[in-house]
């Protein structure tokens, strides 16, 4: 564990005592310094004639020590600050660094850390990431046979050979290109389904990015008030998990929520409509009737706009397909069991983040929130990815 660096003053001291003629174990017990130092600082002066810091090879670091102690206070005030906010922090006074860089040092534990666990707990207690022998390990580190075994012990079994500890295999497989990641969530597939997809993909193989941009999609999402399942980093020390300000209160069923039908193209978002009671049939055919062309208009679409929608029975229903025919809109051939293709569900997501980090307090609140971030088009993080 690195010490804490002797000032130049104390150094020069150092040579002051040697050069009145005092020996390396005087000094040591004068500025109770250890031995090896007091040697190291006298090799020095002799073959470099100074007590100060000579350049030192390696990187110099990117952030600056006073930066380094900001980022630090800040995590620790705000426990679920998120890496782009301290990024933010870091440019405005002019050092521009990757967040892996931000997350390494807040990482790094204090000086003194591990003392303070064996001081606390004793060193005996330390936890070890080796998994325990079943059988009693004495003082010696040999392990003991059991009670009444008279067996030789040249004739005893071997103790089990420790396996490979884990960063070591995680550092392997990290090196082949294979990462631990969350599994990712897909709607079940039946043969049929795949079929259908395939065929889906085929037909629209050949299409150009113009002829995509002429596509509104659309879909339904229900946002809880209080019920945002997404995973929220915070920076905390071990042992302050249940901490308040640590965790994220919950309560029963999401504490209530809200149905918004909405709609999107490359141009931009278009009408998000709040659903109240109900949503059947007559509803959804009054939503496109209230808000479809009219998103279409002021997206630019024009008169050959392409619908997009899934294939809930509200939605391929006798009357809504007769409203389309009136309206003579071209509606996409959408396969089944595939909500993953449309680009809307990126959308929703980042609208729900985005309308969660700004705590509303009631469902009033909520639907505010949700159109106005939903006008904003979400700092354009979405849509620009998408074409």
């Amino acid at each position: 564990m690195k010490t804490k660096e002797l000032t130049k003053q104390v150094r020069d001291k150092v040579v002051e005592k040697y050069e009145a003629g005092l020996g390396y174990k005087k000094i040591s017990r004068a500025l109770n310094i250890s031995l090896s130092t007091i040697k190291s600082i006298i090799r020095k002066w002799k073959e470099y004639g100074t007590t100060a810091n000579l350049p030192r090879g390696g990187r110099p670091p990117k952030l600056k020590s006073r930066t380094r102690r900001k980022l630090i206070r800040e995590a620790t005030r705000r426990p679920m600050v998120t890496l782009e906010e301290l990024q933010r922090s870091t440019a405005e006074v002019g050092e521009t660094v990757h967040r892996t860089t931000i997350s390494r040092l807040l990482q790094v534990p204090p000086a003194g850390a591990v003392a303070e666990v064996i001081r606390e707990k004793g060193p005996t207690r330390v936890p070890s990431r080796r998994r325990r022998p079943p059988y009693p390990v004495p003082s010696n580190g040999l392990p003991s046979a059991p009670a009444g075994d008279t067996t030789p012990r040249s004739k005893r079994k071997k103790a089990p050979c420790a396996t490979a500890h884990w960063l070591k295999i995680t550092g392997l497989l990290h090196k082949s290109g294979l990462y631990g990641r969350v599994a990712r969530r897909k709607p079940l597939l039946k043969g049929i389904h795949k079929k259908s997809r395939l065929e889906f993909a085929r037909s629209h193989v050949g299409d150009t990015a113009n002829m995509w941009k002429k596509v509104l999609w659309s879909d339904e999402t229900k946002i809880e008030l209080f019920g945002l399942n997404a995973k929220r980093y915070v920076w905390r020390k071990p042992n302050t998990a249940h901490h308040p300000e640590h965790t994220i209160p919950t309560v029963k069923h999401g504490g209530g929520s809200i149905m918004l039908w909405g709609c999107f193209s490359s141009a931009g978002t278009g009408k998000l409509v709040r659903i109240e009671g109900k949503m059947d049939g007559a509803k959804y055919r009054e939503i496109l009737e209230e808000n479809l062309m009219q998103s279409a208009k002021d997206l630019r679409l024009g008169r050959r706009f392409i619908f997009q929608q899934d294939n809930d029975p509200k939605h391929t229903a006798r009357a809504t397909k007769e409203w389309f025919g009136l309206k003579n809109v071209n509606v996409l051939k959408w396969p089944s069991q595939s909500p993953d293709l449309n680009p809307i569900e990126n959308l929703w997501q980042d609208l729900k983040i985005a309308v969660h980090r700004r705590s509303p307090s009631n469902l009033t609140e909520l639907h505010l929130f949700c159109q106005e971030e939903w006008t904003n088009p979400l700092s354009g993080s979405t849509t620009p990815c998408l074409f």
